[in-house]
Protein backbone atom coordinates (compact mmCIF):
# COMPACT_ATOMS: atom_id res chain seq x y z
CA UNK A 1 0.00 0.00 0.00
CA UNK A 2 3.15 2.20 0.04
CA UNK A 3 3.05 3.29 3.70
CA UNK A 4 6.61 2.75 3.84
CA UNK A 5 6.71 6.20 1.71
CA UNK A 6 4.67 7.87 3.50
CA UNK A 7 6.66 11.27 5.15
CA UNK A 8 4.43 13.08 7.22
CA UNK A 9 2.25 12.63 9.61
CA UNK A 10 2.94 8.57 10.33
CA UNK A 11 0.05 6.15 10.03
CA UNK A 12 -1.75 7.14 7.02
CA UNK A 13 -1.55 5.77 3.85
CA UNK A 14 -0.13 7.87 0.65
CA UNK A 15 -3.48 9.94 -0.20
CA UNK A 16 -3.66 11.46 2.84
CA UNK A 17 -0.09 12.06 3.31
CA UNK A 18 1.47 15.62 2.99
CA UNK A 19 4.63 14.16 1.82
CA UNK A 20 5.82 11.26 0.14
CA UNK A 21 9.43 9.73 -0.31
CA UNK A 22 9.99 9.47 -4.21
CA UNK A 23 12.96 8.54 -4.03
CA UNK A 24 13.51 6.07 -7.32
CA UNK A 25 15.10 2.96 -5.28
CA UNK A 26 12.19 0.42 -5.14
CA UNK A 27 11.35 -1.94 -2.61
CA UNK A 28 10.51 -5.58 -3.49
CA UNK A 29 6.89 -5.09 -4.63
CA UNK A 30 7.18 -1.94 -6.20
CA UNK A 31 8.00 -0.85 -10.07
CA UNK A 32 9.33 2.09 -11.01
CA UNK A 33 8.24 3.80 -14.13
CA UNK A 34 9.81 6.19 -16.36
CA UNK A 35 7.09 9.28 -16.70
CA UNK A 36 6.50 10.56 -19.89
CA UNK A 37 2.97 12.41 -19.71
CA UNK A 38 1.34 13.45 -16.59
CA UNK A 39 -2.50 13.83 -17.16
CA UNK A 40 -3.85 17.01 -14.52
CA UNK A 41 -7.47 15.68 -13.51
CA UNK A 42 -10.22 18.90 -14.86
CA UNK A 43 -10.99 20.17 -10.93
CA UNK A 44 -7.45 20.62 -10.24
CA UNK A 45 -6.72 22.04 -13.46
CA UNK A 46 -9.25 24.17 -13.83
CA UNK A 47 -8.44 26.00 -9.96
CA UNK A 48 -4.69 26.64 -11.16
CA UNK A 49 -5.81 28.15 -14.17
CA UNK A 50 -8.20 30.53 -12.34
CA UNK A 51 -6.06 31.09 -9.40
CA UNK A 52 -3.31 32.32 -11.62
CA UNK A 53 -5.36 33.90 -14.58
CA UNK A 54 -4.31 31.61 -17.32
CA UNK A 55 -1.03 32.59 -16.73
CA UNK A 56 0.57 29.19 -18.25
CA UNK A 57 4.28 30.04 -17.14
CA UNK A 58 2.27 30.73 -13.14
CA UNK A 59 0.65 27.44 -13.87
CA UNK A 60 3.45 25.62 -14.39
CA UNK A 61 5.65 26.56 -11.67
CA UNK A 62 2.72 26.27 -9.24
CA UNK A 63 2.78 22.19 -10.32
CA UNK A 64 6.44 22.37 -10.06
CA UNK A 65 6.08 23.56 -6.08
CA UNK A 66 3.79 20.99 -5.48
CA UNK A 67 5.76 17.96 -6.77
CA UNK A 68 8.71 19.20 -5.38
CA UNK A 69 7.31 19.64 -2.00
CA UNK A 70 5.26 16.96 -1.65
CA UNK A 71 6.53 14.19 -4.01
CA UNK A 72 3.53 13.61 -5.45
CA UNK A 73 0.97 16.09 -7.53
CA UNK A 74 -1.86 16.54 -5.35
CA UNK A 75 -3.47 20.11 -5.42
CA UNK A 76 -3.79 21.41 -2.29
CA UNK A 77 -6.89 22.91 -2.57
CA UNK A 78 -9.14 20.59 -4.94
CA UNK A 79 -7.18 17.85 -2.98
CA UNK A 80 -7.46 15.59 -6.66
CA UNK A 81 -4.76 15.47 -9.13
CA UNK A 82 -4.64 12.78 -12.30
CA UNK A 83 -2.75 10.32 -13.60
CA UNK A 84 0.33 9.33 -15.83
CA UNK A 85 1.75 7.53 -18.90
CA UNK A 86 5.30 6.27 -18.73
CA UNK A 87 7.66 3.74 -19.40
CA UNK A 88 8.37 0.66 -17.20
CA UNK A 89 12.06 0.92 -15.63
CA UNK A 90 12.41 -1.32 -12.95
CA UNK A 91 10.26 -4.38 -11.28
CA UNK A 92 10.44 -5.46 -8.01
CA UNK A 93 11.21 -9.23 -7.22
CA UNK A 94 7.82 -9.66 -5.58
CA UNK A 95 5.41 -7.19 -7.58
CA UNK A 96 2.16 -8.77 -8.23
CA UNK A 97 1.31 -6.30 -11.44
CA UNK A 98 2.60 -8.22 -14.02
CA UNK A 99 4.28 -5.72 -15.85
CA UNK A 100 8.02 -5.85 -17.23
CA UNK A 101 10.99 -3.28 -18.03
CA UNK A 102 9.66 -1.54 -21.22
CA UNK A 103 6.05 -1.69 -20.86
CA UNK A 104 4.35 1.24 -21.80
CA UNK A 105 1.52 2.12 -19.00
CA UNK A 106 -1.11 4.48 -17.83
CA UNK A 107 -1.80 4.50 -13.97
CA UNK A 108 -4.98 3.80 -12.92
CA UNK A 109 -4.43 5.27 -9.45
CA UNK A 110 -4.37 8.58 -8.46
CA UNK A 111 -1.28 10.79 -8.65
CA UNK A 112 -2.53 11.96 -5.22
CA UNK A 113 -0.87 8.76 -4.10
CA UNK A 114 1.95 8.11 -6.34
CA UNK A 115 5.54 8.83 -5.92
CA UNK A 116 6.61 11.44 -8.02
CA UNK A 117 9.75 13.28 -9.04
CA UNK A 118 10.17 15.71 -12.21
CA UNK A 119 13.28 15.94 -13.71
CA UNK A 120 12.75 18.93 -16.65
CA UNK A 121 11.26 21.37 -14.94
CA UNK A 122 8.37 20.27 -17.56
CA UNK A 123 9.84 22.61 -20.04
CA UNK A 124 8.02 20.90 -22.82
CA UNK A 125 4.69 22.05 -21.13
CA UNK A 126 3.02 25.69 -21.56
CA UNK A 127 0.75 25.22 -18.65
CA UNK A 128 -2.32 25.40 -21.18
CA UNK A 129 -3.33 22.38 -20.99
CA UNK A 130 -4.48 18.94 -18.67
CA UNK A 131 -1.79 16.95 -20.99
CA UNK A 132 1.45 17.68 -19.54
CA UNK A 133 4.83 16.21 -21.32
CA UNK A 134 7.00 15.80 -18.48
CA UNK A 135 10.11 13.69 -17.67
CA UNK A 136 11.01 12.09 -14.26
CA UNK A 137 9.68 8.85 -12.49
CA UNK A 138 7.04 7.67 -10.75
CA UNK A 139 6.49 4.84 -7.91
CA UNK A 140 3.63 2.04 -8.31
CA UNK A 141 2.89 -0.26 -5.19
CA UNK A 142 0.71 -3.60 -4.91
CA UNK A 143 -1.79 -2.57 -4.71
CA UNK A 144 -1.98 -0.13 -7.75
CA UNK A 145 -3.91 -0.52 -10.91
CA UNK A 146 -2.17 -0.22 -14.22
CA UNK A 147 -2.89 -0.79 -17.62
CA UNK A 148 -0.68 -1.54 -20.51
CA UNK A 149 -0.96 1.20 -23.36
CA UNK A 150 -3.25 -0.39 -26.27
CA UNK A 151 -1.34 -0.18 -29.83
CA UNK A 152 -4.19 1.37 -31.98
CA UNK A 153 -4.96 4.22 -29.73
CA UNK A 154 -2.59 7.43 -29.97
CA UNK A 155 -1.02 7.95 -26.45
CA UNK A 156 -3.06 11.34 -25.40
CA UNK A 157 -6.37 9.65 -26.77
CA UNK A 158 -5.38 6.70 -24.59
CA UNK A 159 -4.45 8.63 -21.52
CA UNK A 160 -7.47 11.15 -21.19
CA UNK A 161 -10.06 7.95 -21.47
CA UNK A 162 -8.21 6.15 -18.76
CA UNK A 163 -8.10 8.93 -16.76
CA UNK A 164 -11.91 9.28 -16.06
CA UNK A 165 -12.60 5.60 -17.15
CA UNK A 166 -14.30 4.86 -13.76
CA UNK A 167 -17.32 7.00 -14.75
CA UNK A 168 -18.40 5.19 -17.65
CA UNK A 169 -18.47 1.53 -14.99
CA UNK A 170 -20.23 2.62 -12.22
CA UNK A 171 -22.58 4.50 -14.91
CA UNK A 172 -23.30 1.40 -16.48
CA UNK A 173 -23.55 -0.75 -12.79
CA UNK A 174 -26.21 1.85 -11.77
CA UNK A 175 -28.18 2.67 -14.59
CA UNK A 176 -28.41 -1.32 -15.70
CA UNK A 177 -29.04 -2.22 -11.82
CA UNK A 178 -32.89 0.00 -13.20
CA UNK A 179 -33.99 -1.08 -15.93
CA UNK A 180 -35.51 1.59 -18.19
CA UNK A 181 -34.24 4.00 -16.05
CA UNK A 182 -34.44 7.96 -17.16
CA UNK A 183 -30.77 9.40 -16.99
CA UNK A 184 -29.10 13.10 -16.63
CA UNK A 185 -25.83 13.54 -16.79
CA UNK A 186 -24.36 17.16 -16.10
CA UNK A 187 -21.63 18.12 -17.09
CA UNK A 188 -22.54 15.66 -20.28
CA UNK A 189 -19.82 17.59 -22.84
CA UNK A 190 -16.72 17.01 -21.31
CA UNK A 191 -14.66 13.43 -21.39
CA UNK A 192 -16.11 12.00 -18.31
CA UNK A 193 -19.65 13.40 -19.11
CA UNK A 194 -19.85 11.61 -22.82
CA UNK A 195 -18.12 8.38 -21.77
CA UNK A 196 -21.08 8.81 -19.02
CA UNK A 197 -23.68 9.05 -21.70
CA UNK A 198 -22.64 6.49 -23.85
CA UNK A 199 -22.74 3.84 -20.63
CA UNK A 200 -25.76 4.62 -20.02
CA UNK A 201 -27.01 4.38 -23.27
CA UNK A 202 -25.44 0.96 -23.60
CA UNK A 203 -27.06 -0.24 -20.01
CA UNK A 204 -30.86 0.74 -21.10
CA UNK A 205 -31.88 3.92 -20.59
CA UNK A 206 -34.88 4.89 -21.63
CA UNK A 207 -34.26 8.58 -21.72
CA UNK A 208 -30.76 10.38 -21.84
CA UNK A 209 -30.49 14.27 -20.97
CA UNK A 210 -27.12 15.65 -21.47
CA UNK A 211 -26.75 19.17 -19.27
CA UNK A 212 -24.05 21.60 -20.71
CA UNK A 213 -23.02 25.43 -19.72
CA UNK A 214 -22.70 26.90 -23.06
CA UNK A 215 -24.08 27.71 -26.66
CA UNK A 216 -20.80 25.85 -28.11
CA UNK A 217 -21.12 22.79 -25.77
CA UNK A 218 -24.59 22.07 -26.66
CA UNK A 219 -23.91 22.48 -29.87
CA UNK A 220 -20.62 19.62 -30.06
CA UNK A 221 -23.17 17.30 -27.48
CA UNK A 222 -26.09 17.70 -30.23
CA UNK A 223 -23.40 17.29 -32.88
CA UNK A 224 -21.89 13.81 -30.88
CA UNK A 225 -25.31 12.73 -30.95
CA UNK A 226 -24.72 10.72 -27.47
CA UNK A 227 -27.71 12.50 -25.59
CA UNK A 228 -31.43 13.00 -26.89
CA UNK A 229 -32.16 15.40 -25.29
CA UNK A 230 -29.21 18.83 -24.92
CA UNK A 231 -30.43 20.95 -22.23
CA UNK A 232 -28.14 24.28 -20.96
CA UNK A 233 -28.14 25.80 -17.44
CA UNK A 234 -25.48 26.79 -15.16
CA UNK A 235 -25.22 23.63 -13.17
CA UNK A 236 -24.13 25.67 -9.74
CA UNK A 237 -27.93 27.59 -10.26
CA UNK A 238 -30.07 24.25 -8.72
CA UNK A 239 -33.55 26.05 -9.85
CA UNK A 240 -32.39 25.82 -13.70
CA UNK A 241 -30.62 22.74 -13.48
CA UNK A 242 -34.23 21.43 -12.21
CA UNK A 243 -36.18 23.13 -14.77
CA UNK A 244 -34.09 22.32 -17.49
CA UNK A 245 -33.72 18.49 -16.69
CA UNK A 246 -37.60 18.64 -16.71
CA UNK A 247 -39.78 15.41 -15.50
CA UNK A 248 -37.42 14.24 -12.72
CA UNK A 249 -35.14 11.15 -13.60
CA UNK A 250 -34.20 7.76 -11.90
CA UNK A 251 -29.96 8.68 -12.14
CA UNK A 252 -28.60 11.63 -12.35
CA UNK A 253 -24.48 11.43 -12.50
CA UNK A 254 -22.57 15.17 -11.83
CA UNK A 255 -19.55 15.40 -13.87
CA UNK A 256 -19.08 19.29 -13.78
CA UNK A 257 -15.28 20.08 -12.33
CA UNK A 258 -16.50 23.33 -10.62
CA UNK A 259 -18.17 23.34 -7.12
CA UNK A 260 -21.43 23.93 -6.04
CA UNK A 261 -23.07 21.22 -8.35
CA UNK A 262 -24.75 19.09 -5.46
CA UNK A 263 -28.08 20.43 -5.12
CA UNK A 264 -28.94 20.88 -8.78
CA UNK A 265 -28.46 17.25 -9.25
CA UNK A 266 -30.30 16.36 -5.95
CA UNK A 267 -33.15 18.66 -7.29
CA UNK A 268 -33.56 16.82 -10.72
CA UNK A 269 -33.76 13.02 -9.25
CA UNK A 270 -36.41 11.47 -9.03
CA UNK A 271 -37.60 10.47 -5.51
CA UNK A 272 -35.93 6.77 -4.67
CA UNK A 273 -33.14 7.65 -7.63
CA UNK A 274 -29.55 7.72 -7.32
CA UNK A 275 -27.00 10.38 -7.54
CA UNK A 276 -23.27 9.49 -8.90
CA UNK A 277 -21.05 12.21 -7.90
CA UNK A 278 -17.60 12.00 -10.10
CA UNK A 279 -16.85 15.36 -10.12
CA UNK A 280 -13.71 16.40 -7.83
CA UNK A 281 -15.26 19.35 -7.17
CA UNK A 282 -18.09 17.65 -4.75
CA UNK A 283 -18.93 19.03 -1.16
CA UNK A 284 -20.03 15.69 0.67
CA UNK A 285 -21.05 17.70 3.36
CA UNK A 286 -22.81 20.03 1.05
CA UNK A 287 -24.39 17.02 -1.10
CA UNK A 288 -26.05 15.09 2.23
CA UNK A 289 -27.42 18.30 3.79
CA UNK A 290 -28.59 19.96 1.01
CA UNK A 291 -30.56 16.41 -0.02
CA UNK A 292 -31.75 16.83 4.21
CA UNK A 293 -33.08 20.22 3.82
CA UNK A 294 -35.11 19.44 0.47
CA UNK A 295 -36.29 16.07 2.04
CA UNK A 296 -34.97 14.16 -0.67
CA UNK A 297 -34.65 10.76 -1.02
CA UNK A 298 -32.11 9.99 -2.71
CA UNK A 299 -29.21 7.59 -2.56
CA UNK A 300 -25.69 9.59 -3.47
CA UNK A 301 -22.64 7.76 -4.32
CA UNK A 302 -19.19 8.80 -4.56
CA UNK A 303 -17.48 7.66 -7.95
CA UNK A 304 -14.04 6.46 -6.79
CA UNK A 305 -12.38 5.90 -10.33
CA UNK A 306 -12.06 2.26 -9.74
CA UNK A 307 -15.08 -0.55 -10.66
CA UNK A 308 -13.46 -4.22 -12.55
CA UNK A 309 -12.79 -4.38 -15.60
CA UNK A 310 -13.25 0.03 -15.91
CA UNK A 311 -10.13 0.67 -18.40
CA UNK A 312 -11.96 -1.97 -21.09
CA UNK A 313 -14.96 -0.77 -20.77
CA UNK A 314 -13.75 2.94 -21.68
CA UNK A 315 -11.88 2.18 -24.36
CA UNK A 316 -14.26 -0.44 -26.15
CA UNK A 317 -17.05 3.42 -25.66
CA UNK A 318 -14.13 4.56 -27.69
CA UNK A 319 -13.47 3.19 -30.70
CA UNK A 320 -17.45 1.94 -31.10
CA UNK A 321 -19.21 5.00 -30.55
CA UNK A 322 -18.09 7.72 -32.67
CA UNK A 323 -19.60 10.26 -30.88
CA UNK A 324 -17.20 9.56 -27.86
CA UNK A 325 -14.10 9.34 -30.39
CA UNK A 326 -15.03 12.72 -31.64
CA UNK A 327 -15.48 14.19 -28.63
CA UNK A 328 -12.23 13.03 -26.99
CA UNK A 329 -10.25 13.43 -30.55
CA UNK A 330 -11.34 17.16 -29.92
CA UNK A 331 -10.05 17.53 -27.15
CA UNK A 332 -6.82 15.99 -27.25
CA UNK A 333 -5.60 17.75 -30.66
CA UNK A 334 -6.76 14.91 -32.99
CA UNK A 335 -6.04 10.90 -33.66
CA UNK A 336 -2.44 10.69 -34.94
CA UNK A 337 -0.34 12.21 -31.94
CA UNK A 338 1.63 9.57 -30.18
Amino acid sequence: MGLHRVLEPTGVLPQAALRLDASPEIGPDEVRVGVERLNLDAASFRQLRTAHGGDGDAVRAAVLEIVGTRGKMQNPVTGSGGMLVGTVQEVGAESPLGLAPGDRVATLVSLTLTPLAVTDGLASWDGRSEQVPARGHAILFARSIVAVLPDDLPVPLALAVMDVCGAPALTHRVVAARPGASVAVLGAAGKSGSLALAAARRAGASRLVGLVPTAAEEERLRAAGLAGEVVRADARDPVAVAAAVGDPVDVTVVCVDVPGCEHGAILSTAPGGTVVFFSMATSFPAAALGAEGLAADVTMLIGNGYVPGHASMALDLLRNEPGVRASFTARTGGDSAQ
